[in-house]
């Protein structure tokens, strides 16, 4: 949780939200007034949430950031005059590369398994594409009861592009009680251990494992090994910029 979100549900008269959602931030909720609803009751809660505001400061609450598979797009689609603000969260691909070392630090993607709301065809295409253009990706609802092999079934299609040394993170309740980590590879990874409240990142075709933790490199080494005069020109153009503006100010004097 961002500091912000945290401001903002403690400035809150009404807190709407997800049963489950809503037992994580007890700790915040004394004397306010709660509205929840359990799964698939997303509309109930945003309509509700609308209503409300007329008299109310209201917080409609989602795990990890509103905005990435979040509230925020359901809830400005059905706003009409009402005031909306949304707060930036942590989600779960940043909470998880925290916890692993830093898998995300070149281009990446982030792909739900989950098909309530888009066909498996289409998610599967997506695993693929994504595959293909070498992204590190995440997978969020990786496996649930209802979906026990769409994983198994995605990372197939990942290893047709992808070593079987790939590290792979799997991060359980990342930043919260129960937390668990695991960093294998494409070839060890054991889907009993991922459920819903898993994140799954894969690395791309230069991710290595370094004294435990996962590294995605950015391109920083070759500006540093390869060319050692691009840092010396660089720090000796800053030393002229400085220099020049010294003697401008000299010259105004």
């Amino acid at each position: 949780m961002t500091v912000k979100a945290q401001k903002v549900i403690e400035e809150s008269e009404v807190i709407v939200g997800y049963t489950k959602y809503i037992e994580f931030i007890k700790p915040l909720l004394d004397n306010k007034e709660i509205y929840s609803t359990g799964m698939m009751g997303e509309v109930q809660r945003c309509e509700a949430a609308l209503r409300l505001s007329k008299d109310k400061i209201v917080s409609i609450i989602s795990t990890g950031d509103a905005g990435i598979y979040g509230m925020a797009g359901l809830i400005l689609d059905l706003r009409k005059d009402e005031e909306v603000e949304v707060i930036p969260g942590v989600t779960a691909s940043s909470a998880a590369a925290s916890l692993l070392g830093a898998p995300l630090m070149h281009d990446n993607c982030n792909i739900s398994l989950s098909d309530l709301m888009t066909p498996y065809d289409l998610i599967k295409k997506r695993v693929e594409l994504a595959s293909q253009g070498d992204f590190v990706i995440s997978l969020y609802n990786p496996r649930s009861k209802g979906r026990p092999n769409y994983l198994r079934e995605c990372v197939d299609i990942i290893r047709k592009y992808r070593a079987g040394a790939t590290p792979v993170g799997i991060v359980k309740n990342a930043l919260r009680g129960g937390e668990e980590v695991n960093v294998v590879t494409l070839n060890s990874l054991n889907e009993d251990i991922v459920d819903m409240c898993s994140i799954v990142i894969i690395g791309n075709s230069k991710t290595y494992v370094k004294d435990g933790k996962i590294l995605t490199p950015r391109g920083y080494e070759n500006k540093i090994t390869v060319d050692n005069k691009w840092m010396i020109v660089y720090y000796r153009n800053i030393e002229v910029i400085k220099w020049e503006k010294k003697m401008m100010k000299k010259k105004k004097v």
